[in-house]
């Protein structure tokens, strides 16, 4: 058995961007936010991610601009350590290690040298006791550095980093946690506690939820779980402090931010409402209305031009000072469950799950972006707690990516079960799917399994389903109708069932030859051609959880989970039990590219994996507690590069990488430590916009494509000059090269424009040369016209010797400024 040595867990692609505050840079350009174990840098204007910020091991938990340079940032993370990144460039300047799990970070510009860091109080990442911790950062040039000065600030705090800020300059911070409110001052070293009782007279429930402070005033902004805004003033003493109510929000307020000037306050909420409140003039308020799920942040750029907002289904809205949307970034939608499986569309490499309620969501693993969102149910979805409304349940797609089959159902109180089916064909045009046909009530009961023949070669396109009703049905695609305006239709091939048993799983086999059947405890092969039942295979009374056939070298395995802790391969030549073993497998798949499959198997609160082939009796690879609590989601998506590792631990993620979900909606994957260096490599590479102008710095950077010039004239006259210098690795590493070890600017800049510089008397002299060449060259043609009838012109060539090639006018003007050049110079080196 071979255990993981240099493969771990990540965070790859579908992070979370909404777990933290996003920041927008000084000049509005860019939008950094916190993205699983990176922070990920996206252009505000175009929506695409310029880089991604990689270096941490485990959860970054907060993004910061560092106050005394607009172009770097701090970012946390639960690894223990602070980092400083040039984030234009995506370079990692410095690595402070703190040495504790931190949970947010802080700066104040009158604080220089200092970050504010929350960290456990016992040193633990389950404690719930948390405190505030002043870090004075090391000045030295070594990349990395311990940061071993701290200081406690404020003991047991809230792990939420919207509870937590800094007010007037840095003067005082304020804390909120539950129904208290505690301010810390400077100067004073001295802090002041205010309480709320837990309910007011009206019922509503006083905890305190987020806290935003004024930057140019005392006032301190909570938001609270009725709803409530309260504007809190005098309370650098105890007993005189004062505050005012704000109300609009009917739930929660989840985050608060003043603009940079302290002119409005935004609040936000459940209600996807966007409030602008006028400071001392609470009654003027502006609203952003349906901004499409529950906002969780906001955040302000540093000139106030520039809103943004985090909202629950992983999406961040950049919005306008006037109150417009300019940009949305959409991330991989995370519901509170998962319905359907997680599926690879077999033309787009894109990730396939459930999105928004009623959809269907593509998202790209390689560029971690969402492509589209496919509407599925086609209803208005109504936000009503209580009200069932239509789900997708289920989703299929076949070999090729040409059909997509899909389930949805609702289920009402005292209502039967609504059940479709629906069909979808992809469209060239549209570069989409579009429904082909809808079947009402495809069974009697829920559906359990939907799938496709995956023969390449089928003649025929085959869909099976699974019910609870104990039939499965087999749809076939009919070809197209005479008439122009029918496409293709689908229709009900044969249904099968036996001994009444209610079946629960379906399966193909790589060729499309077999079609294997679980009912409950036994497990049914059937052929497709003839719809004849082959053979029956069981195991003890347990029902079948999973099945799956072996591909390639392994194609005559089939492969079973039982409720009874067991996985069960048969031989289908002799129709008997190859072997079997005791494993808790919560979920079986099997890679389409190469014969391994993967068992997550549920041990002692955690999820184990195994990686084998079924020929085989020893595992490729084991991995133990590769997440918390259960797996019942994952995937194989087929790489765009193949990897050539030849270790024997890491063979198996050489043609796939496998994704899977965790109980808290993460999506994680696999990664080599070679693929984490390549990664490391590719992020750190400049990214320029190809709008740029074509000036020298543009060809210097390497981006200049050569173009093969046709004319001989332009040719001669561009070679006088002097060529512009091209990419090499010596300008990649001084581009590359932190800004702090670099010589000064003036000194760069100064050699660098003189190389430029073309000799104003070297012009003037070679266009006086060029209008006296033109002049020689027509006394010359006109001389050359008058001769030529006087020159007789052999008709033969003389024997043995051959016809010398005429000259163009282009080589013989060539020639001519060839031989007026001064070759003096080549006296000296000869001598």
């Amino acid at each position: 058995m071979v255990e993981h040595g240099d493969i771990r867990v990540v965070y790859r692609g579908g992070s979370k961007i909404n777990s933290r505050q996003p920041v927008i840079t000084q000049d509005s350009r860019f939008l950094l936010c916190a993205s699983g174990e990176c922070v990920k840098v996206f252009s505000t204007s175009t929506e695409e991610c310029v880089h991604d910020l990689r270096g941490h091991t485990d959860l970054v938990t907060g993004v910061l601009l560092k106050p005394s340079n607009h172009l770097q940032v701090y970012s946390c993370s639960a690894d223990g350590t602070v980092k400083l990144w040039d984030f234009t460039d995506g370079i990692l300047i410095k690595t402070y290690v703190i040495g504790y799990p931190i949970y947010s970070i802080y700066t104040s510009a009158h604080h220089e040298g200092v970050i504010f860091v929350v960290t456990p109080m016992l040193n633990d990442k389950r404690s719930e006791v948390f405190q505030l911790v002043a870090v004075h950062l090391p000045q030295n040039g070594d990349q990395l550095v311990e940061a071993r000065e701290l200081s406690a600030v404020l003991s047991d705090v809230s792990s939420n980093p919207a509870a937590i800020g800094f007010g007037k300059g840095g003067e005082f911070i304020a804390s909120a946690k539950g129904l208290h409110l505690e301010v810390f001052f400077f100067k004073k070293q001295k802090s002041y506690r205010f309480s709320l009782k837990e309910d007011n007279k009206k019922g509503g429930k006083n905890t305190f939820m987020c806290v935003a402070c004024h930057q140019k005033d005392d006032c301190i902004a909570t938001g609270h779980e009725d709803g409530k805004i309260r504007l809190w003033r005098n309370f650098n003493q105890k007993k005189e402090y004062t505050y005012s109510t704000l109300h609009w929000h009917h739930s929660a307020v989840s985050s608060l931010c003043f603009t940079p000037e302290g002119t409005n306050l935004l609040s936000g909420g459940l209600e996807s409402v966007l409030v602008q409140w006028r400071y001392k003039q609470e009654s003027q308020r502006d609203f952003l209305p349906r901004l499409g799920s529950a906002i969780t942040h906001i955040a302000v750029s540093p000139d106030g031009a520039l809103f943004c907002t985090s909202h629950s289904d992983n999406k961040i809205t950049i919005i306008q000072s006037s109150v417009k949307v300019s940009a949305v970034i959409q991330g991989l939608v995370k519901g509170e469950s998962l319905r359907t499986d997680l599926m690879v569309d077999p033309r787009s490499k894109s990730l396939v799950l459930n999105g928004k309620p009623g959809h269907l969501q593509f998202y790209s693993l390689q560029r971690d972006k969402l492509m589209y969102n496919l509407d599925i149910v086609q209803q208005e979805y109504i936000h009503e707690s209580g009200l069932e409304q239509f789900e997708v349940v289920k989703a299929a797609f076949d070999a090729s990516g040409s059909w997509m089959a899909t389930v949805e159902e609702r289920k009402q109180k005292a209502a039967e079960l609504e059940l479709n089916l629906k069909l979808w064909a992809f469209d060239e045009q549209t570069q989409s799917f579009v429904l082909n046909t809808t079947i009402s009530a495809p069974h009697e009961a829920r559906i359990t399994d939907i799938c496709f023949c995956q023969a390449a070669d089928s003649q025929t396109t085959m869909l099976v389903s699974t019910s609870k009703d104990g039939h499965f049905k087999a749809w076939q695609l009919s070809a197209a109708a005479h008439t122009e305006d029918e496409g293709p239709s689908w229709s009900c091939d044969f249904f099968g069932a036996y001994h009444g048993l209610v079946p629960e799983r379906c399966c193909f086999s790589a060729d499309g030859s077999l079609l294997a059947v679980s009912f409950q405890e036994v497990v049914t092969v059937w052929s497709p051609a003839s719809w004849e039942l082959l053979t029956t295979l069981s195991q003890p009374p347990q029902s079948i959880r999973d099945l799956c056939f072996g591909r390639l070298s392994c194609s005559k395995y089939l492969l079973g989970t039982t409720a009874g802790k067991l996985l069960c391969c048969w031989n289908l030549l002799t129709c008997s039990l190859e072997w079997s073993t005791t494993m808790d497998v919560s979920l079986l798949l099997a890679d389409p590219l190469t014969e391994n499959m993967a068992a997550f198997c549920c041990q002692a609160g955690g999820t184990d994996l195994f990686v084998f082939k079924p020929s085989e009796p020893r595992p490729l690879f084991s991995h133990k507690a590769v997440c918390s609590g259960k797996v019942t989601r994952a995937v194989f998506s087929p790489r765009e590069e193949m990897l050539e590792s030849c270790e024997e631990s890491s063979q198996w993620l050489n043609r796939s990488q496998l994704h899977f979900l965790t109980q808290y909606m993460d999506l994680m994957t696999f990664t080599t430590k070679a693929e984490e260096e390549r990664l490391m490599a590719s992020s750190r590479q400049l990214v320029m916009d190809d709008s740029v102008a074509m000036t020298p710095f543009y060809l210097l950077l390497g981006k200049h494509r050569q173009q093969e010039t046709e004319d001989a004239v332009s040719s001669s006259l561009s070679a006088d000059r002097s060529a512009v210098p091209q990419s090499s690795a010596a300008i990649k590493q001084l581009l590359q090269t932190p800004a702090h070890v670099l010589p000064s600017t003036s000194y760069l800049c100064a050699m660098f424009v003189r190389s430029l510089l073309v000799s104003v008397t070297d012009t003037r002299e070679e266009n006086e040369h060029a209008e006296e060449e033109m002049d020689s060259e027509k006394e010359e043609e006109d001389s050359e016209e008058e001769m030529e009838p006087s020159i007789p012109r052999p008709e033969q060539a003389s024997e043995g010797g051959s016809e010398a090639p005429a000259l163009t006018k282009p080589q013989l003007r060539e020639l001519r400024r060839v031989r007026k050049q001064d070759h003096s110079w080549s006296a000296g080196l000869l001598s």
